[in-house]
C-alpha cells in the first residue's frame, strides 16, 4: 500500500459541480466548487435541468483545476471517487459519467459514495474520527441520527418523518419573501429577533430520536396567512427568531438524548444546516452542560455545503476496504445508508 493515497473526488448530486484532490482521507489538496446560486435564485430553488446542463459544462473545468491546483497528474493517483446518490438523478449521472471517463482511461478504480456519508466524513477533515460516534445529519432532504461504530458503518437511530430541516427553512424563506437559497438570511435574522410566538415543538418529549417539522411549517405559514388577512404587519426578525428557536431546541435535544442513550466519544453535526450559527451555538452549549466529554466536531462553513472534499475523506475509507465499482454503476437518486 502507498504511504501517500491520493483520490480525484467528484460531486455533483444537486447544484454545485465540486472536484477535489484528498490525500489520505484527511488533507485537502484541492477543493473547485463551481456553485449554481445565481442561476436558481429567480427560480426561488434548484431546477434538476438547469442544474444538468450546468454540470455538463463545467464538470471538465472543475477536474483540470482541482488537478492543477493540487500540482498532481493521473499518474499520481490511486483511485477515483464519485457520489452516486442521493441527489438529482440527472445531475447525478454527469459526475457520474465523467468518474467513469476519468477512471477508465487512466486505469484507476472506481469508488461509489453515498454522498450523506461525505458531509459526516467532512468532520474527518477537521480532526480524526474517535469512534462510537453520533451524527447528527442536517441537509436539505435529511435530517437523522446516524451512530457508527466503526468506519463505515452506519446505524439510523432516528430520522424525520416528514419535513427535514432544511426543508422547513426553504418554505419558510420563501413565506418571508427571502430570496433562494433563504438559511442563512433566516438564521442572521433570527440572531436580531426574539421568540416571541413560542412555535411548536414536534416530538420532542416522546421517547425516540425520530423528528417532524411538517407542524412547525404549518403553524409559522398559518400564523403570517392569518396576520396577512388581518392586516397585520409582523416583525421578521421574531418571525425567524421563533421559527429557528423551535428547530434548534428540538434538534439540540434530540440529538442531547442519543447521546446520553449510546455510548460515543464524539458528536458530528453534518450537512448544509450545520452552517447555522444557532445551531453551532445552541449545541456547544448544551454539550457542555450535559456531555462535557463528549468532543463536538463540526465542520467549517465551506465544508458544510455540497463538496467533493468530503466525498474523498469518505472515499479513502472504501479505498481501505476495497469498495470498488466497475463501469455498470448507476445513479440512484433515493440511495440510503446500507448498514455495514
Amino acid at each position: 500500500m502507498n504511504e501517500t493515497e491520493l483520490i480525484l473526488a467528484i460531486e455533483s448530486s444537486c447544484d454545485e459541480t465540486s472536484v477535489a484532490v484528498v490525500e489520505n482521507g484527511e488533507k485537502i489538496l484541492s477543493n473547485i466548487v463551481a456553485s449554481q446560486i445565481k442561476s436558481h435564485k429567480r427560480f426561488g430553488g434548484v431546477v434538476p435541468e438547469v442544474a444538468s446542463r450546468h454540470h455538463v459544462e463545467q464538470i471538465t473545468i472543475c477536474i483540470e483545476e482541482a488537478l492543477a491546483e493540487a500540482n498532481v497528474t493521473a499518474e499520481d493517483l490511486q483511485a477515483v471517487a464519485v457520489t452516486y446518490g442521493p441527489g438529482l438523478v440527472g445531475a447525478l449521472l454527469i459526475g457520474l459519467s465523467a468518474a467513469k471517463a476519468f477512471a477508465w482511461a487512466n486505469g484507476l478504480p472506481l469508488l461509489p459514495i453515498n454522498h450523506m456519508a461525505g458531509h459526516i466524513y467532512a468532520a474527518r477533515l477537521v480532526a480524526p474520527l474517535e469512534f462510537p460516534l453520533m451524527a447528527l445529519l442536517v441537509s436539505g432532504g435529511h435530517t437523522e441520527l446516524v451512530y457508527m461504530t466503526e468506519d463505515g458503518s452506519y446505524e439510523i437511530i432516528g430520522e424525520t418523518r416528514d419535513d427535514a430541516a432544511g426543508e422547513a427553512y426553504d418554505k419558510v424563506g420563501r413565506v418571508l419573501g427571502l430570496s433562494y437559497p433563504s438559511g442563512k438570511e433566516i438564521d442572521e435574522l433570527a440572531h436580531q429577533g426574539k421568540d416571541i410566538y413560542n412555535f411548536p415543538r414536534a416530538m420532542i418529549k416522546e421517547d425516540n430520536f425520530d423528528f417532524s417539522f411538517s407542524g412547525l411549517k404549518s403553524a409559522f405559514i398559518n400564523l403570517t396567512h392569518n396576520a396577512e388577512q388581518r392586516g397585520e404587519e409582523l416583525d421578521k426578525k421574531d418571525l425567524a427568531a421563533s421559527f429557528q428557536a423551535s428547530v434548534v431546541e428540538v434538534l439540540v435535544t434530540k440529538t442531547i438524548k442519543a447521546c446520553e442513550a449510546y455510548p460515543v466519544k464524539q458528536l458530528v453535526i453534518a450537512g448544509g444546516v450545520a452552517a447555522n450559527r444557532g445551531l453551532r451555538e445552541g449545541m456547544s452549549a448544551a454539550m457542555n452542560v450535559k456531555l462535557p466529554k463528549v468532543k463536538l466536531i463540526v465542520p467549517p462553513l465551506r465544508l458544510c455545503g455540497d463538496n467533493a472534499a468530503m466525498i474523498g475523506a469518505a472515499a479513502h475509507v472504501e479505498l481501505q476496504k476495497h469498495h470498488f465499482a466497475d463501469m455498470s454503476l448507476n445513479a440512484k437518486p433515493s440511495l440510503a445508508f446500507q448498514h455495514i
